[in-house]
């Protein structure tokens, strides 16, 4: 059994399911077209990564789904927000396998449909029916407003780099991905703790769990975009090449490369209209550069960092649960 089906039998997809009850409940309402439109991507597909680490961090500080499960709701809406609005800001037309939201709704109410996605994160945990303190709720807020600052610096330092004529450094990348991405993996683990009404010392602890978890995400999933297999992805073949995006993996191959080989990369990188045979080669080239396997020893690294920081917590299912998605995430291949 793969590690991707050892996540599905320990409960991702379970996790999901009652995620999704509850989150689905909060996006019923009036205009139809705008809460179908919020609530779209969420229907079609998305691994739920960010609301199971809500859970299994709650519930690893002895917590439950039931505490946890407003910040998981909240998660995964902000997440969906910053998809919405990225397709739009990136004119992409496919996103889960069906057109992107401003696609099928149009630009003005996909717009709004994130707007929406992101006020009601927020009105989801500060509404006192749920039961919830009033410090947790602060500190839920608090953190999510945070992690949202973060996606928003981390995507203008994107769009930096990515209008720069230069290479960037990997530190930048890091830092970049740090913001963009890492920052909701971050929130999640944080707020589970928070959840849990644990103490800032665990918050600390669960939040280096998910800095590290979400950089190895973000790094795995830039090496998919490069060399990942258009039947997986549904994506095409060598996407991010094509789209000139200034990701790790090419970035390490432009750095390794010479000659010849920088030429087949550079001919098409940034090329919309390159043909399938020329990012074949270019894909082919990277892939015998030995860049994939550097990738994965960096995305291993910030596991082996992660697991360090949850290693003071005594063995239990949510422990094991958050190490099998550790493993999850360096070993994918989609």
């Amino acid at each position: 059994m793969g590690v991707e089906e050892r996540i599905k039998m320990n409960g991702l997809v379970r996790n999901a399911k009652k995620i999704d009850s509850f989150l689905l409940s909060r996006l019923d309402g009036e205009p139809r077209d705008l809460y179908k439109a919020a609530s779209y991507l969420i229907e079609h597909g998305g691994k739920r990564l960010r609301p199971y680490m809500v859970v299994k961090s709650c519930e690893l500080l002895g917590g439950n789904i039931r505490q946890a499960t407003p910040a998981a709701a909240a998660i995964e809406m902000i997440h969906n927000f910053t998809l919405v609005h990225d397709d739009i800001m990136d004119n992409d037309e496919v996103r889960h396998g069906v057109p992107t939201v401003h696609i099928r709704f149009g630009i003005p109410v996909g717009i709004l449909a994130g707007d929406l996605l992101f006020s009601k994160a927020f009105e989801t945990i500060s509404s006192t029916y749920i039961g919830m303190t009033k410090a947790v709720s602060v500190a839920l807020v608090s953190n999510l407003a945070r992690a949202c600052c973060d996606v928003c610096e981390g995507q203008v330092l994107d769009i930096t780099m990515a209008q720069s004529k230069s290479i960037p450094s990997e530190s930048l990348y890091i830092k970049m991905i740090e913001k963009k991405t890492s920052s909701l993996f971050i929130a999640s683990c944080a707020m589970g703790a928070i959840s849990a009404k644990k103490p800032e010392s665990d918050v600390r602890r669960l939040s280096t769990f998910g800095k590290n978890l979400g950089i190895a995400f973000q790094i795995i999933d830039d090496l998919i975009g490069v060399t990942g297999d258009p039947k997986l992805t549904k994506k095409p073949v060598g996407n991010d090449i094509r789209e000139g995006k200034k990701s790790l993996p090419i970035l390490m191959a432009m750095r390794k490369a010479a000659g010849q080989e920088k030429k087949v990369i550079l001919n098409v990188f940034g090329n919309r209209s390159a043909s399938k045979n020329q990012l074949e080669k270019a894909v082919g080239m990277i892939s015998s550069l030995g860049i994939e396997k550097i990738i994965r020893e960096k995305a291993a690294y910030h596991s082996n960092t992660a697991k360090k920081s949850i290693s003071v917590y005594k063995d239990s299912p949510a422990k094991n649960e958050l190490l099998s998605l550790l493993d999850f995430v360096v070993e994918r291949s989609r």
